[in-house]
């Protein structure tokens, strides 16, 4: 006599966790080959949203089946845990950021001269590297709150003389891989240099502007040092990230001379 094996089902929603994780994983794969290529990054962010809602569900489909499993004994351990597990690694970084965006404040601009920033260069050159971009002044808050986070971020006096200091930031500017735009030694009239370069974030590659004065005073440099992202609303903190690592490039390289 035969005996007949009735298989356990699949859980959908274990099912449509792995599905929709996969799809999400392709989706953010398309937004960050796009982010790279160039793509305006308000359709890039608007791509990764994507991707992170479609996560969302994927993580919400494998709870679901982690319920389901548990009450009726269904096949699908492994696909929830696929889909779970793929769901938030995707979801780990958005929630990094949202974390830096409620422990930061809003800010696009940081400079290490709050009072009297470096302006950038309006060269012909520097504005086509930029794509027109010219950033706007800060209101004082946005200034005062600058303080308040980021109290390291700060003017950097060398002991060298003006040459010798502008030759280190060259340096300093090439060790951080940043792109040089426009470029001017100390002297002339006006007695100041200046370094424009154009820095990208580690992730999606998203254009930061910075531009660096170099003051010669007596027998020492001042440099001031500003730094903004062209999406105007929350660099959650990578701006005064990028100028603390350029000032200790910078003195460690004016350290060795």
């Amino acid at each position: 006599m035969r005996h007949l094996i009735i298989e356990e089902p699949y859980c959908d929603s274990a099912l449509w966790s792995r599905r929709l994780a996969f799809f999400a994983a392709a989706v953010i794969i398309i937004g960050l080959a796009s982010a790279r290529i160039g793509l305006a990054p308000s359709a890039v962010l608007a791509v990764v949203g994507s991707a992170i809602m479609i996560a969302c569900l994927a993580a919400l489909c494998a709870g679901a089946a982690t319920i389901a499993i548990w009450q009726t004994g269904r096949k699908g351990v492994g696909l929830l845990l696929t889909g779970g597990f793929l769901a938030l690694l995707i979801l780990a970084y958005p929630a990094y950021l949202t974390y830096q965006a409620i422990r930061l404040p809003s800010l696009h601009d940081v400079s290490t001269d709050i009072d009297n920033p470096p302006a950038f260069s309006l060269s012909a050159k520097a504005l086509a590297a930029r794509h027109g971009f010219v950033p706007a002044p800060v209101a004082p808050q946005a200034r005062q709150a600058q303080i308040d986070a980021y109290p390291d971020v700060q003017p950097i006096v060398l002991d060298l003389d003006g040459d010798d200091a502008y030759r280190s930031v060259l340096a300093a500017v090439a060790a951080q891989h940043w792109k040089i735009v426009s470029e001017s030694p100390p002297g002339g009239r006006i007695g100041l240099g200046h370094v424009d370069a154009i820095a990208h974030g580690r992730v999606f590659g998203f254009p930061s502007d910075i531009t660096i004065r170099i003051r010669p005073l007596a027998g020492q440099t001042l440099v001031d040092v500003r730094s903004v992202s062209r999406i105007a609303w929350h660099d959650f903190g990578a701006n005064a990230q990028r100028i603390m690592a350029f000032a200790d490039e910078l003195k460690s390289d004016s350290d060795d001379k």
